[in-house]
This record gives structure tokens, C-alpha cells and sequence, in this order.
């Protein structure tokens, strides 16, 4: 008779898509499937003539890429103070379209995700997403639009395409993503804010990334007054209100909204956050290479608020493997943390069910860090 030969394997961290992640977990592999999974010293006795493989720092189910401008991956990379990324973004905006957002999915694949949450600024690259991902995920459609008289004319026009496209959704569901707190009026804001959560779309919102942000909002103050003047040509009132606690007033925050980067953030931002059930998406390469700080995750934990992961663009990352975000936090937070942000965190984000690692699921589900 014929054994399949079992092995165990472990990490620092193990985690099947359900429950807590395990320190000094582990999970069982016969063939090409998993048989077990737990703490390692039961699954020990449970095969005891089972080989224990090291799998090097984690296992996990697919991960989820959060955040990602696959448009963009055609653009030169850009490392510097932040207030100078949107005139690069601009400057090589011949390079942004279908092709580079073809390609930017081609690396998505490659790094084995298992969902995706893309921003979309071209109504080709949304076609292309809704038609042709293998992947599942949300396309969010990105408005950029700070000039609050025009407010009532962009906001028919985006729902009418909306309303469009979520006639085409399958693998890939529809979202919105108001660029920022400072690229988008106030009562544009609020009614696509208030559109996502009658409609049921998911809404995703860039802020609280960068002290230029916080000083721009509180006092009109910093570098990115003459990005909106440049854009709006319209007066600017600040709303002396930080991003999130301005995003909240306008009823953006929700359990349907997830906010991306959420670096610049004090504590009572945080329980904002999470009373409010919304998801942070973190993009620590991102915010390194533009000089923005990084995000509290050990707060963000305290409070409960769901985190996942996200690349960014190739504009301001080496790469949209959302496998190197995690990397890169390793050693400076609690690696379960991180493990939950790449698989769970992500999902959830996104509206999506985990997959979980089982007896009987393929051992090709089974990733590793």
C-alpha cells in the first residue's frame, strides 16, 4: 500500500484564514493538501512520524493587495516630501492609461494575491478590470474635483457611469474613491458619500497621510494651498478640522468606506475609526519613500479598527507585491498583526470572504512570508 508522505509546516506565525493567528503553529501537508492545521506540538502527536519543515517567517491564505493605482505602473518611481508626488503623478500623466494599468495587473498576479482593490481614473482601465480580471476585487472610480461650484454637474456624471458599469460587475464590484479631503469640495464629498452608502458601494478615500495634509485642512497652510489653487482656482475655507474628524462631520466614515494610509491620526481619530467601523488601509513603502511617517498599527489594534495592506502605485513603490508592506513592518509590530493585515484585514476591506485553510484545501492555497 501507498503512504503519501506528511509534513508540518510551520512559521513564526501560522494562520488558516479563522481564529487568531498562532505563534509556533503549524499546518499539516499529505500530497497536495492540507490535512491539519493548530499549534505544532499537537500536530506533532497527531503525525508523529511527520517530517517539520521551517517555511521561513509565515503561512497564510492568499493574500489581499488593498490598495493599488495599477494605472500608474508605467511611472517613473518618485521619492521625496510628499507635496511633490502630485505634480510628478501630473507630469507623466501621458504614461497613466490602459497599458500601464494591463501591465500593473500582470504583477498583481504574479505576486499570487487572491483579491485586489484597485483606484481607477480612466473609464478604459475600468472596462478592462470588469471585463478581464481573473482576479475578484473592487475597481474604485476616482474623483478628483475640489472646486465646490461644479460639485452638483461631476457628481450626475459619475453616477451615471456608475450606474453603467455596475450593470457589467462579476469577479470585479464597483466602488468610489473621492480622492482626498483636499481634492474634493465639501458638498461633493457628501453626496458621493451619501450616493456609496444608499447604494451599497464601497467607498475608499485617501487621507491622513501627510502633515502638508493636517496643515492644509486645519489653517489653509503648506504646500498643497497652491496644488488646490492650481486645480480649483476657487477660494479655500479650511474646515479647522484634522482629515478624519473632517471626513466624519461630512458622514464620509463607515463600515462600507475604507480610508487609505491614515499615517497623520491621534487617538481620538482612532476611536472615530473604529466606532465608525471603518477599515485602514496601510501602505508603509508608500509613505516611506514620501517622507510622511508611519502609521500607529499598535494603536490602530487597541482600538479594534480592521487593517489591511496595500502597495500603492509603482509611482511611489518598488513594487505591488503586498507581501514586501508586510516586510517591511516585520520586527516593529506584532507579527500576528501583520498576518491578519495581508489575509483577513484585506478581505474585509473589500466586502470579501477569507479563504480558510482546511482539511482538504489545495496546499497551493497555502502562501508563505
Amino acid at each position: 500500500m501507498f503512504w503519501l508522505k506528511t509534513e508540518l509546516w510551520t512559521a513564526e506565525v501560522v494562520y488558516t484564514g479563522f481564529g487568531t493567528p498562532l505563534l509556533q503553529g503549524a499546518i499539516a501537508v499529505q500530497g497536495k493538501h492540507v490535512v491539519g492545521q493548530g499549534p505544532l506540538e499537537e500536530l506533532k502527536r497527531r503525525f508523529p512520524e511527520a517530517e517539520v519543515v521551517p517555511k521561513g517567517k509565515a503561512l497564510f491564505p492568499p493574500p489581499v493587495n488593498a490598495h493599488t493605482h495599477l494605472d500608474l505602473s508605467l511611472h517613473p518611481r518618485y521619492q521625496g516630501p510628499f507635496s511633490g508626488f502630485i505634480p510628478h503623478v501630473v507630469a507623466h500623466r501621458e504614461k497613466r492609461g490602459l497599458e500601464a494599468a494591463r501591465k500593473g495587473l500582470e504583477e498583481l498576479l504574479a505576486s499570487g494575491v487572491g483579491a485586489f482593490a484597485d483606484i481607477v481614473f480612466h473609464d478604459e482601465v475600468m472596462a478592462f478590470l470588469l471585463e478581464e480580471s481573473p482576479l475578484p476585487g473592487v475597481a474604485y472610480y476616482e474623483v478628483f474635483a475640489p472646486n465646490p461650484s461644479v460639485a452638483e454637474e461631476v457628481f450626475g456624471k459619475v453616477r451615471a457611469k456608475v450606474e453603467a458599469w455596475r450593470r457589467k460587475e462579476g469577479r470585479v464590484r464597483v466602488g468610489l474613491a473621492p480622492h482626498a479631503p483636499y481634492s474634493v469640495s465639501a458638498p461633493l464629498l457628501r453626496k458621493l458619500a451619501q450616493y456609496a452608502q444608499a447604494e451599497g458601494l464601497p467607498l475608499m478615500v485617501h487621507a491622513g497621510e501627510s502633515p502638508e495634509e493636517v496643515a492644509f485642512l486645519l489653517r489653509g497652510e503648506g504646500p498643497l494651498a497652491e496644488v488646490h489653487r492650481r486645480f480649483s482656482r476657487t477660494p479655500w475655507e479650511p474646515p479647522g478640522l484634522t482629515p478624519v474628524r473632517y471626513l466624519h462631520a461630512l458622514g464620509v466614515l463607515g463600515p462600507g468606506t475604507a480610508l487609505v494610509h491614515g499615517v497623520q491620526v491621534d487617538e481620538e481619530e482612532v476611536r472615530l475609526l473604529a466606532e465608525t467601523g471603518t477599515k485602514v488601509v496601510l501602505c508603509p513603502r508608500s509613505n516611506a519613500g514620501l517622507e510622511v511617517g508611519e502609521a500607529p498599527l499598535a494603536l490602530y489594534a487597541r482600538h479594534g479598527v480592521e487593517v489591511a495592506l496595500g502597495t500603492d502605485s509603482r509611482a511611489s513603490s518598488p513594487d505591488l507585491d503586498v507581501k514586501n508592506e508586510a516586510l517591511s513592518l516585520w520586527g516593529k509590530a506584532d507579527p500576528r498583526l501583520l498576518v491578519r493585515a495581508l489575509t483577513r484585514g484585506g478581505y474585509r476591506a473589500l466586502g470579501l470572504p477569507t479563504p480558510r485553510l482546511t482539511r482538504g484545501s489545495p496546499a497551493s492555497l497555502v502562501h508563505s512570508l
